[in-house]
């Protein structure tokens, strides 16, 4: 009973404290995020530790119900509308920051004397961003319009991309240290993209026809909770990536699902909930001392980062004819970097342990750095566009 007292006391006492943090983010330069984050370390283990450790063994569960719920959001903006008037800046920014990422980022720690193996996975991982973290900082800015819109699609495609040069790094680098099987890892990434497609297609395809029937026009939570659950918990049984299968059963629905009046915002409801929970417990999560590893490559690593990010996504601006608005700023909004660059770190280094320690200490101390100080990056960012739009307006009225 004594478990479950604190389980009820500590669920309760963070859902309270996130709406202080939703308060003290709208008026300090900081974003709810990463209050929420820092709010996590004083009551996590870093601190007082005063998270009952149940919230804790349980952390991958919160996470992964709250990413499917992104994923379906995130889903629903890749709608037809939006690619029709975005798609070549949707796809070129989104390669241009990945590629770019990758490639400066292995570049610059091979000058500082890394060894191509290890400069070559870390600049894949590199280029994995935040979801969760970029669609919350969007949230509760509450600002609605064409830049907005293009750095959430251009985010829900980012894993995927992310994967594609991530799964072409381990085959490189396999072949480099002599591994014969470096065409698994190509099969391994192409059965878990194209496996979480036809799971997202699957449901979705059904979804879409038979969502808001019982209520006319209006979606029910209840259905949405249903579908982006069992569309998490096949996708996550059959091993490929529940967050790509979760967008494409979203975006499924959000183009075909023309009896609905809105595709399933219904869902935005709850969201908000599941986010302070695992941003806080996450922050609770956080090994801080890991920050005290990151040295010289550490230091590259960020610094090429934000370079790739920024060079990579004003490159693919140009390229697709953004605005200057969009080609000063995107870059800077993806900056968030949260588990999935700890993930592929992980998968790494079980492929290639002799790489293990190298790899997991740079890539633990910087992803804690990023997912902190990445969404003031967006934050800022998105501020920035939006004066820059008012300043349009208020010019044009005259």
């Amino acid at each position: 009973m004594e478990a479950h007292s604190k389980f009820l006391l500590g669920l309760g006492a963070i859902l309270l404290l996130g709406l202080a943090t939703d308060f003290l983010g709208r008026r300090t330069p900081l974003p709810r995020v990463t209050l929420m984050l820092i709010f996590g370390v004083l009551i996590g283990k870093e601190a007082f530790n005063l998270l009952p450790t149940l919230f804790i063994d349980h952390f991958e569960l919160i996470a992964e119900m709250t990413l499917i719920m992104i994923g379906f959001l995130l889903g629903g903006k890749l709608n037809i509308d939006t690619l029709k008037r975005s798609k070549q800046q949707i796809l070129w920014i989104s390669i241009g920051a990945t590629v770019a990422t990758a490639v400066i980022v292995c570049l610059g720690l091979i000058l500082i004397g890394v060894p191509a193996e290890i400069a070559i996975l870390l600049g894949c991982i590199a280029t994995a961003t935040a979801p969760a973290a970029t669609v919350d900082v969007v949230t509760e800015l509450g600002y609605k319009g064409p830049f907005a819109d293009l750095l959430l699609s251009i985010v829900a495609l980012d894993d995927a991309w992310g994967l594609i040069i991530f799964s072409f790094g381990l085959a490189t680098v396999a072949a480099i240290s002599g591994v014969h099987n470096a065409t698994s890892f190509m099969l391994g990434v192409g059965i878990e993209i194209g496996g979480a497609i036809i799971v997202g297609l699957l449901i979705g395809l059904p979804g879409a026809y038979l969502t808001g029937r019982i209520r006319s026009g209006q979606p029910m939570l209840t259905e949405a909770l249903g579908l982006v659950f069992v569309c998490g918990g096949i996708a996550i049984w059959l091993e490929v990536s529940f967050l790509i299968a979760s967008m494409v059963m979203g975006a499924t629905i959000a183009n075909l699902a023309r009896h609905h009046e809105y595709p399933f915002h219904a869902i935005e409801g709850i969201e908000w909930s599941f986010l302070i929970i695992f941003f806080t417990v996450a922050g609770a999560s956080l090994d801080l001392s890991a920050l005290k590893t990151i040295g010289l490559i550490g230091f590259i690593y960020i610094i090429c980062r934000i370079i790739g990010k920024i060079v990579g996504a004003t490159l693919g601006a140009y390229i697709s004819n953004a605005s200057a608005v969009t080609r000063r700023w995107m870059g800077i909004a993806l900056l968030p970097q949260a588990g999935v660059a700890i993930g592929m770190a992980l998968v790494a280094s079980s492929q290639f342990p002799q790489y293990q320690q190298a790899l997991l200490s740079v890539i633990i101390s910087t992803t804690i750095l990023f997912e902190i100080i990445g969404p003031i990056f967006s934050r800022f960012a998105l501020k920035q566009v939006r004066s820059h739009n008012k300043q349009i307006t208020n010019k044009n009225k005259f």
